[in-house]
């Protein structure tokens, strides 16, 4: 404090991170509570009597991988047997596609390592037509969806096969066969489409739900913000997805406001319901996603989970994490991994064991190769995704005057060639 002046030096607070590189890593500050503690409110319980849910966690496997509480939904052996085998499948594409952009047949992948119960688990709890706005981390929607490892290699590639021709970033995938609407590299603006979307099914009388999803740092974009905003004042039959995986891609949760609470409670200034969900727990995840499509589904409205999980790859084949952080921190995190997880849970239920997963690891391994194998008979990154004429199309929906006459010079250009 100055000389005659009595009000005190500011001080700007600059969010830090527990640790960075070099540092021990430090998970003790985390407050995770134990698995079913939790209960699991009526769908229909009014917003305002839901508040301590964004602050708390929702589990259902505990250490000694036994589903406990009543958030338990109790799924049948052969469903767990599904699930683990769409989240396996996920990383395994993952880590076959990361090969190929390295040795130079592809530009650019994103994994998903890590995060596979988010969305295998969130995929088995929606209906099969619901409508999906997904960000660039949610392959295992698409996966869980049986859609063909072919056609997103195709696109990954932009190869002669590749749907979008071209014209999006590898991983930025758009599947309006089941439901996945076009990957935005603009993030963020899947949210207030997704609200848009499930107010549009409301308002024409359909029947079918949305779910949207963003990481973290999304939730400081002013798309967050328009989205809640009008998914409380008109209650779109939405559900809307925060994956707070710790890590943007250089930055640490908290530059986004995860420091001073949970991205879940930023509902209930909306007067939404905020779920907060342990993110690595398939059975939680899935639970979570079932309790908020039924309160949609009945009219009650939008429902905000924020998935508590850790993104424990680079943020993308252009990245590299141990700038940031301890190179050793994803081994540490507390919540462990999601496929393990639910390995070790039906091993323990006497559904599944070692010998078997090792198997399964196989089938799917020889899986990849084999659509990748089918991929690459279309060509890589070296080969051009279509013809030159393919950059008039897909623009307008009928082509206007000056384009017709471009196309028809550049075809007198080529007929002289």
């Amino acid at each position: 404090m100055s000389a005659g002046n009595a009000r005190p030096v500011l001080q700007l607070h600059i969010p830090e991170p527990i640790c960075r590189p070099g540092d021990p890593v430090d998970f003790s500050k985390l407050q995770i509570p134990p698995a079913g503690t939790v209960k699991q409110p009526a769908s229909d319980t009014p917003a305002s009597e839901l508040r301590d849910y964004a602050y708390s966690l929702i589990r259902v496997l505990d250490d000694e991988h036994e589903a406990v509480g009543d958030w338990n939904p109790k799924l049948s052996p052969e469903r767990l047997r599904s699930g683990l085998r769409h989240m396996l499948l996920t990383r395994v594409y993952d880590e076959r596609m990361v090969k190929q952009q390295r040795i130079g047949k592809t530009s650019f992948y994103i994994k998903s390592t890590g995060e596979e119960a988010v969305a295998v688990a969130q995929s088995y709890a929606l209906a099969p037509d619901d409508m999906l706005f997904p960000s660039y981390r949610q392959q295992g929607l698409l996966i869980a969806r049986d859609w063909s490892l072919v056609d997103m290699m195709c696109q990954i590639f932009s190869n002669t096969q590749d749907r979008i021709k071209g014209r999006q970033l590898p991983v930025m995938y758009s599947v309006p066969e089941v439901g996945f609407f076009s990957i935005s590299g603009n993030l963020g603006t899947q949210f207030p489409q997704a609200v848009g979307w499930a107010m549009a099914s409301a308002y024409s009388g359909d029947h079918r739900i949305a779910a949207s999803w963003v990481g973290d740092g999304t939730t400081a974009e002013a798309d967050f913000h328009y989205a809640l905003t009008f998914a409380a004042v008109y209650r779109a039959p939405v559900i809307l997805n925060v994956v707070n995986n710790q890590w943007a891609i250089s930055t640490f949760q908290g530059m986004a406001g995860g420091e001073q609470t949970t991205f879940a409670a930023r509902a209930v200034g909306y007067s939404l319901p905020g779920l907060r969900v342990d993110g690595n727990d398939f059975l939680a995840v899935y639970a979570a996603t079932k309790w908020a499509a039924e309160r949609a589904r009945n009219n009650l409205g939008a429902t905000v989970i924020e998935l508590y999980t850790y993104r424990a790859a680079p943020h993308s084949t252009s990245d590299d994490p141990s700038a940031y952080r301890p190179a050793d921190e994803a081994k540490s995190w507390p919540l462990g991994d999601p496929i393990e997880r639910l390995k070790q849970h039906l091993i323990k239920r006497g559904e599944w064991s070692e010998a078997q997963h090792a198997a399964l690891e196989k089938e799917l391994d020889d899986q990849v190769k084999a659509a990748l194998k089918e991929a690459e008979r279309h060509g890589t990154l070296s080969t051009p995704p279509d013809s030159p004429e393919s950059m008039f199309e897909d623009v307008f929906k009928e082509m206007p005057p000056h384009l017709q006459r471009q196309l028809e010079e550049f075809r007198a250009l080529e007929g002289e060639d």
